[in-house]
């Protein structure tokens, strides 16, 4: 899964309250760029439990502006794109592991051969 960054963002609302984010990923899709992130209360909370907000960030005269992506299309478009991203990095993380098992089983192997 993809791993959380250091990068803490503060964002004010509309009624000028500030609120803490902990920045999981950028991603592109459909030449949008979106933020994907959590609300660094739920950061102590179990990964199982935290719910990823998505945020398109929009370029307005040299500004960078953060939009809240809400149910729909856009957001079916972003989720989608970071689950297949998701995925892969799991695919990554297990054929690393299947890899390091192989090389222990070698190992195991040659040892077998060495004591005979």
């Amino acid at each position: 899964m993809t791993e959380i960054n250091d990068d803490i963002v503060k964002l004010l609302d509309e009624e000028g309250q500030e609120h803490s984010f902990v920045v999981l990923n950028i991603i592109e899709v459909k030449e949008n760029k979106y933020a994907i992130m959590i609300p660094v209360e739920d950061e102590l909370s179990e990964l199982d439990e935290q719910e990823a907000i998505v945020f398109r960030i929009d370029e307005n005269d040299g500004e960078q502006m953060l939009t809240v992506v809400e149910e729909g299309e856009e957001w079916e478009a972003v989720a989608e794109a970071w689950e297949e991203m998701s995925r892969i990095d799991e695919d990554d993380e297990e054929y690393d592991e299947e890899a390091d098992g192989e090389d222990e089983e070698y190992d195991e192997e040659e040892d077998g051969e060495d004591e005979e």
